[in-house]
């Protein structure tokens, strides 16, 4: 599978890149991304390798200056330009020696998730009025995602609907993620009599990273 999308919409461009929207935004409105790697007509998209330079801009904010991050994403784009060279991309001198390969195989996978969950979901006006659905299923994707992302146990969402896998569950969740749903959220229905504990500092930790 090709693991390169072109086109994501800003969240999912969070999603592959493993970092917040905000921070998405951010390397457009500070003019931080090189301006060929995404778009903003008539909505914000990016391509696949925007995703790895905006990972590798944030994971090395902690030991490079911005100017060094800038500088270091300018030479590797003049050594890389394809996805695939992206893999074994390597800038650097005798005094800083930057490598893609471990960083550009935790977005490709993610980019590989979020392709597998497109896929998985259809829109099909003849199934519950063009409500997004989990393929060959009835199951609307966000009631699945909503349950196991309240931390509802896997095996109890499986015994729900027992025509999932829980490959199908996690990528449901991936979907959600990346195509929330709009309007007011429906209330959660969860089975059998499921109870869910939430720590004070879960709800800190849910709003910073929101």
């Amino acid at each position: 599978m090709d693991a390169r999308m072109e086109h994501l919409t800003t969240t999912e461009a969070a999603i592959a890149a493993g970092v917040s929207i905000p921070q998405i935004n951010r390397m457009i409105d500070e003019k931080i991304l090189p301006e060929d790697l995404y778009d903003t007509t008539p909505i914000r998209t990016f391509r696949s390798d925007a995703c790895l330079l905006i990972a590798f801009y944030f994971e090395t904010a902690n030991w490079l200056t911005a100017n060094a991050r800038l500088e270091t994403i300018r030479n590797a784009r003049i050594r890389c330009s394809t996805w695939d060279e992206w893999k074994d991309c390597t800038v650097g001198d005798q005094n800083l020696t930057i490598r893609f390969s471990d960083l550009w195989k935790e977005v490709d996978g993610r980019l590989r998730s979020l392709t597998e969950a497109r896929q998985m979901v259809v829109e099909d006006p003849e199934i519950l009025s063009g409500t997004p659905v989990i393929q060959g299923t009835r199951v609307p994707v966000h009631d699945v995602a909503a349950q196991l992302d309240a931390g509802v146990p896997m095996e109890r969402i499986l015994r729900s609907y027992p025509s999932l896998n829980a490959s199908q569950v996690e990528l449901a969740s991936i979907y959600a993620k990346a195509a929330p749903q709009r309007g007011r959220p429906r209330r959660l229905s969860i089975p059998g009599a499921t109870r869910i504990s939430v720590t004070k500092m879960r709800l800190r930790n849910t709003r910073a990273g929101a």
